[in-house]
């Protein structure tokens, strides 16, 4: 039972260490220990709240990058349905000045047809009006080469100015 039961010199000495180790303990290395845990603590908290920051950026980011790819989707839109309309103006354009160039191209060569059609027919009286007289021109050599003939000529044409 003397184990049980410590002695009165055990007890002192052991509350005398006890309290000389807790005096050293709560005067040197508590106060240390509690900064660098009330330090890790903060530190702890600062970095959960730059976290969050961080966190609430990212967001605001993503919504943001979000926001510029729709405004980019409506501007690429935008371009797009712009040159279609540049495109089917210009087509429709291209189409007309054709019409129109195909027109004057066919009214041209009509009316270098007539023109060309005008200058035949100019060409052909030419040339028979010079065959006529030709032809008259043997006619009347033929005719004339006789004196008699001659004579009976002029008396007729004699005679038709008398009756005109």
């Amino acid at each position: 039972m003397d184990l049980l039961i410590p002695e009165f010199g055990t007890i002192f000495w052991s509350l005398l260490v006890f309290g000389i180790t807790f005096f050293i303990l709560a005067r040197y290395a508590w106060k240390p220990m509690l900064k660098a845990l009330k330090q890790r603590d903060t530190s702890i908290a600062e970095a959960l709240q730059a976290a969050e920051k961080a966190k609430a950026d990212v967001s605001k980011l993503h919504a943001e990058n979000e926001k510029l790819l729709a405004e980019a989707r409506v501007e690429r839109d935008k371009i797009l349905q712009e040159a279609r309309e540049l495109k089917d103006a210009l087509l429709s354009e291209s189409r007309e000045l054709a019409k129109k160039e195909g027109h004057k191209m066919i009214e041209d060569a009509r009316e270098a047809i007539k023109n060309e059609r005008a200058a035949a027919i100019q060409d052909i009286k030419k040339q028979v009006s010079e065959l006529s007289v030709a032809i008259s021109e043997k006619i009347l050599l033929h005719e004339l080469s006789d004196p008699a003939k001659q004579k009976e000529i002029i008396e007729k044409s004699l005679v038709d100015v008398k009756f005109n």
